[in-house]
């Protein structure tokens, strides 16, 4: 009502404009008729008569409740996800970029935190896509219900959310719900009578002292979130400015891994396995080394992690065993090769052909070839590691 101020912006602009005796036009304005709101768009322009004195407006009006409810259809689909009605990426970074501007304005703090599902892929691989989306459907579900009014929750995509604080004065509280966030999500989930166990780790970021802007914040708390990954999951790691310098040094020996191959930095050292009753020689262990002419002899710690998250374990491991069924070939009958293998390369359909194609190049049976696996590998099974194993 006009007493309370309890109107349409838009009447409140044709009100302004009517006073004005101002043309007007795309008006748009919420009409209720038999108690069911309708949406008009109206244009006019004053009328005077031919003395020149005003006599009144004249002007069209037409409903555009139907267009305007596509519009607000599109709208929603560009800045919502249709998996899990969360907000999406679009949606997530606006809502950053103006908690931002406010804090700016304000001269206060806000915080973003990216989420990474833990063990969410072994879900997808092990029970199908159906049930990992509805999987992703209750994760929402218990994001959501974490949310004050200060928060806002988003789905990036695949299994990353994200969470948008746009005040983060009080970082003790953020830190409480990023803590409240991984027990609740890691919490067991009954979907179609499965019991599933999933976790969370978290990379959490304040602006604007981690980022001057929206994008500089996410990539912060990125880094962040590599970290607490990095700490064996299921962990919230706050982003430190050291995050970045570590970042580029990785950056650059990635870039180095990525040629060592073809380089020829690459070798092999072959450690003793051994008899404990009888001290007999049975073996050797295959240890691959890498000597970088820009980081000297680097440790395999350091260089397995990156491979894999670099997607190049399979190329290297891959030479690893070829070069190490070839070099075995060479050795006295009754001594055994053992390789080291990674989950990723179990999870390549064509494994057990690489195998088969190093033993028969190299001449090697199969029975002094040893594949060592990680206990971590049987426990995705998910991966599929047993069968490809058997085979």
């Amino acid at each position: 009502t006009w007493e309370t101020g309890n109107f349409a912006a838009g009447l409140r602009n044709l009100a302004d404009r009517l006073k004005g005796r101002e043309s007007f036009r795309d008006l748009r304005l919420p009409v209720f008729v038999n108690g069911e709101e309708r949406w008009w768009e109206l244009a006019a322009s004053p009328r005077y008569d031919e003395s020149g004195a005003f006599c009144g407006f004249r002007g069209v009006g037409s409903d555009v409740t139907e267009q305007r409810a596509s519009a607000d259809k599109i709208n929603r689909m560009a800045r919502y996800d249709t998996l899990t009605g969360l907000p999406n990426r679009l949606m997530v970074n606006e809502t950053l970029v103006r908690a931002m501007s406010e804090a700016e304005k304000w001269g206060g703090r806000c915080a973003f935190m990216m989420i990474d599902l833990d063990r969410f892929k072994a879900v997808n691989d092990t029970l199908g896509h159906p049930i990992g989306d509805r999987l992703l459907g209750r994760v929402s579900e218990r994001l959501a219900q974490l949310m004050g009014p200060n928060d806002t929750c988003g789905r990036l995509g695949g299994d990353e959310f994200a969470v948008v604080v746009q005040d983060a004065t009080d970082f003790t509280a953020v830190e409480r719900l990023a803590r409240k966030i991984i027990d609740t999500l890691s919490r067991a989930y009954e979907v179609d009578q499965h019991t599933l166990y999933i976790g969370a780790s978290i990379g959490l970021a304040v602006g604007p002292r981690d980022g001057r802007t929206a994008e500089m914040l996410i990539r912060s708390a990125d880094l962040a979130l590599y970290r607490a990954k990095d700490a064996g999951r299921g962990v919230y790691h706050a982003y430190e400015p050291e995050l970045h310098v570590q970042a580029e040094e990785r950056r650059v020996l990635e870039m180095a891994l990525r040629q060592a191959l073809e380089r020829g930095e690459m070798h092999l050292n072959y450690q003793p396995v051994v008899d404990a009753g009888t001290g007999q020689l049975t073996g050797f262990e295959a240890l691959l080394r890498w000597i970088s002419p820009q980081f000297g002899n680097v440790s395999p710690a350091k260089f397995i992690p990156l491979a894999e998250d670099a997607r190049l374990i399979q190329p290297i491991g891959e030479w690893v065993l070829r070069t190490a069924c070839e070099e075995a070939a060479r050795w006295p009958s009754g001594i055994r090769v053992a390789v080291n293998v990674s989950p990723d390369q179990l999870q390549n359909p064509n494994f057990v052909n690489i195998v088969t194609s190093a033993l028969a190049n190299a001449g090697l049976s199969a029975e002094r070839l040893e594949l060592e696996v990680t206990e971590s590998v049987f426990m995705h099974e998910g991966l599929g590691a047993t069968k490809v194993l058997e085979r």
